[in-house]
């Protein structure tokens, strides 16, 4: 779980200082622009967390290993490995959901990011319900619900912001550009 939540915290990292950066751009009313920088900042972060997906994966087993400082039975590592290789999986969404929480704030939407919040919440913990007890899937099934949430958490406001819907923020042409990346993950715009 600790290797989970330092990934999904490149989210917050992301999401935090993109949001800083993009309602500065917004109070200076330049909206294309702070569109162009959201659009990118929820580009690189998908691509980020493809990249953040892979080396976790790799790396599972030997981080079970330290985690386990040692003391951990060969069972609850092989546990430990097969929950954290299948909710590494769901990287790239848990990502997004903790960057659009920022975002969705910006977009003057904060009762759509509580209500994604509770939706990716309790669909994980009914799916628990549902994956370990009624069907015996065990850590498999936590995992799995886990995941599912995170993609409800991610792909709810991914669609909202897609579509046309008259918000503040939406997806538009963009190109890369490092300074405004190195301000988002510096966590604002004076980086």
């Amino acid at each position: 779980m600790p290797v989970v939540m330092i990934l999904g915290g490149m989210g917050f990292m992301i999401g935090t200082g993109g949001t800083a950066l993009v309602t500065k751009i917004l109070g200076e009313e330049d909206t294309e622009k702070a569109n162009r920088y959201f659009t990118m900042l929820i580009i690189f972060s998908v691509i980020f967390g493809i990249l953040l997906t892979a080396i976790g994966e790799a790396a599972m087993r030997p981080l079970a290993r330290i985690l386990g400082g040692g003391k951990a039975s060969d069972a609850m590592i092989e546990d430990c490995v097969t929950y954290g290789r299948i909710v590494v999986g769901f990287t790239l969404f848990f990502m997004l959901q903790n960057i659009f929480q920022s975002f969705l704030a910006a977009a003057e939407k904060p009762k759509l990011g509580l209500a994604v919040t509770l939706i990716a919440g309790l669909s994980n913990a009914a799916l628990d319900a549902l994956f370990i007890v009624g069907f015996k899937w065990g850590v498999v099934g936590a995992a799995v619900a886990t995941g599912i949430g995170q993609v409800l958490g991610g792909a709810i406001p991914l669609v909202y912001f897609a579509r046309k819907n008259g918000s503040l923020l939406k997806f538009t042409k963009t190109k890369f550009e490092i300074k405004p990346i190195l301000r988002a993950c510096g966590n604002g715009p004076n980086f």
